[in-house]
């Protein structure tokens, strides 16, 4: 008899704890920060990822326009040159790691026709165009015997936190410009 008469004292007792409880709000703000910390370190890392990728992609476009500017400056290039240019275009992604950069320049020329073809290329970190080989470019670049300097870069960034769940991101840009002193830039050297 005195198990049946502990049973609904024992009920009693833990249903007043649980109303006890029930009003309690201690450990409240902790369980809420605990939810809510994991959703703002995902969106702080997410916008400074987002930062470091519009600033890579910002400086493609400038390694891309400075290629295509110091190439167009002059008459003549040889591989010395090429790689001043090459250099000099790679600097502008500074403080990033340059090595998934790639640049190609390229003097397309146009015959009397108009038909646009490759006389020379170079890379650095990517393929040049084969010389004498077909070249498209946009409506209008081009007038019978007239020239223009192509830039084509790409990088490829891979972001340090996001990596794990998207791979790396391919940021390309590619840039054309006409000659300034002469109708064409020649080479007169190998590419380096």
């Amino acid at each position: 008899m005195s198990s049946l008469h502990r049973g609904p004292s024992l009920k009693r007792s833990l249903l007043a704890r649980l109303r006890g409880t029930a009003g309690d709000e201690r450990g409240l703000s902790a369980v809420e920060f605990a939810l809510i910390v994991p959703i703002m370190i995902s969106l702080y890392l997410g916008a400074v990822e987002f930062g470091h990728a519009l600033t890579i992609d910002r400086r493609v476009t400038s390694v891309a326009s400075a290629t295509a500017d110091l190439v167009a400056q002059v008459e003549t290039m040889d591989s010395s040159a090429v790689t001043d240019v090459f250099e000099a275009a790679t600097a502008i992604l500074t403080p990033y790691a340059t090595s998934p950069l790639s640049i190609v320049v390229t003097s397309v020329v146009a015959d009397e026709d108009n038909k646009t073809t490759v006389a020379w290329s170079c890379a650095r970190n990517g393929t040049a165009h084969p010389d004498d080989s077909s070249y498209t470019l946009p409506a209008g670049l081009t007038q019978p015997f007239s020239s223009v300097i192509v830039a084509e870069v790409s990088y490829v960034y891979d972001p340090p936190v996001g990596q794990y769940l998207t791979g790396g991101i391919t940021m390309g840009e590619t840039f054309y410009l006409r000659p300034r002193r002469s109708l064409e830039v020649d080479l007169t050297s190998n590419c380096p």
